[in-house]
């Protein structure tokens, strides 16, 4: 089918590059918090929780972690008090870049944001310039080597809106956010471990990088996601692989 997941490739390349566990673990934390605070501590009536708690697990953070943030989000603490919000920016490229944070300060957010951008070539923009061409989707991720046919079956019986298949050999099943989750169940239960799953903001339309405004791109997400408030960073890149063989050698 299709592709039109073009960030994955981004998303693999990085997740090699992260060793900054305490980071993500912060990060991860927060999401926890948030996600409870909203919808209850129990993950099973809250899907947002269930969500992040998955992607917590996956990310081999302890269960007794987990519960002390869904613990902290359920105690409604004042120090707990994030506010969810969203930045719009172009990069050095042209390539529309989201960033989405949670904040108990939002000056020294949009300070930082915007410093990251000025630092990398980019542009921070105005409210709706960039995201009007994202979509809210869930995304998993398998693993090179498994049955492409057998997968994407599975997957259309579950219910996915796409089956991508990529140059590094991995397999992205994309699915209404809505469906999420019950294709990500539906998935196990026909045998299809995922990798990766999480949702993500796909893009409607793409722009194809050589290998300097993938560089420029590459620095720009680099310091966003190395901010403390910064939790998710979306573009509407299409990097090819051989792109980034050329970057990594």
């Amino acid at each position: 089918m299709a592709g039109h997941s073009k960030w994955a490739n981004i998303k693999h390349r990085k997740a090699g590059q992260d060793a900054k566990r305490g980071k993500i673990f912060t990060k991860l934390i927060r999401e926890i918090v948030v996600a409870a605070k909203a919808g209850g501590p129990t993950p099973e009536d809250n899907p947002r929780l269930r969500a992040v708690v998955d992607k917590a697990l996956t990310a081999n953070m302890k269960r007794d972690t987990i519960d002390k943030a869904i613990t902290r989000g359920a105690g409604n603490a004042d120090s707990d008090n994030y506010d969810e919000v969203s930045y719009e920016g172009y990069s050095a490229a042209g390539v529309a870049v989201l960033v989405e944070c949670m904040t108990d300060n939002r000056n020294r957010t949009v300070a930082d944001v915007r410093h990251a951008f000025n630092k990398r070539g980019g542009n921070l923009g105005t409210d709706g310039s960039v995201a009007y061409l994202f979509s809210r989707k869930g995304q998993l991720v398998f693993a090179p080597g498994i049955d492409e046919n057998a997968l994407m079956e599975a997957a259309l019986e579950a219910g996915a809106e796409d089956v991508v298949n990529h140059e590094d050999g991995s397999t992205e099943v994309l699915t209404e956010f809505s469906n999420f989750l019950a294709v990500k169940d539906a998935m196990l239960a026909a045998g299809f471990r995922c990798e990766s799953a999480d949702t993500v903001m796909i893009a409607s339309l793409s722009i194809e990088l050589d290998a300097a405004g993938a560089e420029a791109l590459l620095g720009l997400v680099d310091m966003l996601e190395d901010l403390d408030d910064v939790q998710h960073v979306h573009t509407n890149a299409q990097i090819s692989q051989a792109v980034l063989d050329q970057l990594s050698s």
